[in-house]
């Protein structure tokens, strides 16, 4: 069995893309897996292909007491949560400064930055009732630089980074290892939609110019056992070909 072997991991946005990946990549580690996503039938399928280390819980991660019940589901369940994978973003709207719809552009911050640190406040107690834990959050070089038409999301990317470091600093000395994890470009649907949009240079891209969502999904089973230990508080970034080594991953 791998590293994994017996850890129980919940991942939000789980019904595709690099959620799916990870789901498929933890259970061949070993682990269980809670699956969340609002898509019921997506994650109720693919908890079906993956059997019995996982459990399919359809929530909507931008209201707490959704996610705070799966997080009950799941400990009744399996009787710990050893990481959390915060997953479950949007990119949408993707406009120019000004044109954006201010509804869509709150509620990107609702799924991007109140999702990620509603996981991290349901999962706490329990990780620090056990000893410690794993929060890992799927980031973006967003996070650091202003894309053009990607107000929402850069904004939601820096915030769901500042909450990795906050957590690492409040966290860290009850046993809380938190880890940003930046993939850059990934062949998902996500990227489909960028092309879509037609905004910005990132909607030139072709779908070869992408990696594949098994590849962040590798990183975070690394991250989430000793690999992990050297980047606490920090944004790992699969664009490094030395982090991209050390996982094992195709240079």
């Amino acid at each position: 069995m791998g590293k994994a072997s017996r850890k129980t991991v919940l991942i939000t946005g789980a019904s595709r893309g690099i959620g799916a990946a990870t789901a498929r990549a933890f259970v061949a580690d070993g682990a269980n897996v809670a699956l969340l996503a609002r898509s019921r039938d997506a994650v109720s399928d693919l908890a079906g292909d993956l059997g019995a280390s996982a459990v399919a819980i359809p929530c909507d991660v931008s209201r707490y007491w959704e996610i705070a019940a799966a997080v009950d589901t799941v400990l009744a369940t399996f009787g710990r949560i050893d990481v959390l994978v915060n997953n479950a973003g949007v990119i949408a709207p993707m406009a120019p400064f000004g044109h954006e719809d201010p509804d869509a552009w709150a509620r990107t911050q609702e799924i991007n930055v109140n999702g990620v640190y509603f996981g991290m406040r349901a999962v706490w107690a329990a990780m620090v009732a056990a000893g410690g834990g794993t929060i890992l959050t799927v980031s973006s070089g967003a996070a650091s630089r202003p894309l053009e038409g990607w107000s929402a999301y850069c904004a939601s990317k820096a915030a769901a980074a500042m909450l990795t470091r906050s957590a690492d600093l409040e966290g860290r000395a009850q046993g809380i290892r938190a880890i940003g994890l930046s993939p850059g470009t990934v062949d998902t649907d996500m990227q489909a939609d960028i092309r879509d949009s037609g905004v910005g240079a990132y909607a030139r891209l072709k779908r070869s110019d992408h990696i594949p969502p098994d590849w962040p999904a590798r990183a975070l089973v690394w991250l989430a056992g000793p690999g992990g230990d050297g980047f606490l508080g920090q944004e790992v970034s699969l664009r490094d070909a030395g982090i991209r080594q050390r996982i094992g991953l195709v240079p």
